[in-house]
């Protein structure tokens, strides 16, 4: 387990190194200038190449690369040009939202997908089944910034409930971030139940249909116990992978949610960013999510162990 966890590790490298480098010349293709956006249109032509090569904008790609990649191993993702402040410190300061986003929204789609699945494999063909699978359905067609404003006009605007938009820090008053994370998290999260619930219901349906199953019925076990402590554990690994897909999905999909709420995360950042061109900004950002997705295919594989001791890596 230790060598296959080196090795894994190891694989890091070169895929954020791919990553990093695609990332950087996509988006110096963008058009657009950053230093004119910096500037305003009042610069003149000497200001705009002064502050050019102050930021080393006019130095040829490869060494504005090369470069980058050397602050990247001294821990630095530069300086934004337009926060006036280092990436890593701007980066920490919008963390936090997006991830109590993230894993809120994630509760929620397991919360919702892996028991409707279940209840829906173990009677199957009955109302229970049509009803949640048909909701399933509702979530993957359903967008999700139109059921965020449909939230928002019903639960804040409506009924008054719940705050429309804003963030509350968790540390500083969590109730206050509670009613604020509610919407978001239930909107973002319905809509990635879809896809658990579907594939919790066709695991289960599979694994009901095994020999073990059949005679821990015929020893006289009930349904429930039979479902959920026989059935269930066996089902688990495609589940847990699919549930990993759905924490990486959310990483990036938070960014329409976090616009629709007004949360000042990371999806925030980086649309402005773009919008701006703060080049570091953006690799950072996708840098940061780019080793997330990585880690959590990580943590993934290394659960499968736990779930299915038949699993072994060598």
């Amino acid at each position: 387990m230790t060598a296959y966890l080196i090795r894994r590790l190891l694989t890091l490298v070169p895929v954020l190194a791919v990553v990093v480098t695609v990332v950087f010349f996509l988006i110096h293709l963008i058009p657009g200038d950053p230093v004119s956006v910096m500037l305003g249109p009042d610069a003149t032509p000497a200001q705009i190449q002064a502050t050019r090569q102050a930021l080393g904008l006019d130095r040829p790609l490869p060494e504005q690369l090369f470069k980058f990649y050397a602050r990247i191993l001294r821990g630095d993702l530069g300086q934004s040009y337009f926060l006036d402040r280092p990436v890593v410190t701007a980066l920490l300061e919008r963390a936090e939202p997006t991830i109590v986003l993230t894993f809120s929204a994630l509760f929620v789609a397991v919360l919702i997908g892996v028991p409707s699945g279940i209840v829906a494999a173990a009677y199957p063909g009955s109302l229970w089944d049509r009803v949640l699978m048909l909701s399933a359905l509702l979530g993957v067609c359903v967008p999700g910034f139109w059921l965020s404003l449909n939230f928002i006009y019903l639960f804040a605007v409506r009924l008054g409930w719940l705050p429309a938009a804003g963030y509350a820090s968790v540390f500083a008053d969590p109730v206050a971030a509670l009613r604020y994370m509610v919407l978001p998290a239930v909107s973002l999260g319905f809509n990635q139940s879809a896809l658990i619930a579907r594939i919790s219901r066709s695991c289960m349906l599979e694994a009901l249909q095994q020999d073990y199953v059949r005679t821990a019925r015929a020893k006289g076990l009930s349904q429930g116990v039979v479902t959920w402590v026989h059935a269930f554990r066996n089902a688990l690994v495609p589940v847990v992978t699919v549930i990993g897909i759905t924490m990486a999905i959310l990483i990036g999909g938070a960014v329409v949610t976090e616009i629709v709420f007004n949360i000042p995360g990371l999806g925030r950042l980086i649309i402005s960013a773009v919008l701006r061109r703060d080049y570091p900004v953006v690799q950072g950002v996708i840098l940061v999510t780019a080793t997330a997705y990585v880690l959590i295919n990580l943590l993934v594989d290394v659960l499968y162990v736990f779930i299915d001791p038949r699993i072994r890596y060598g």
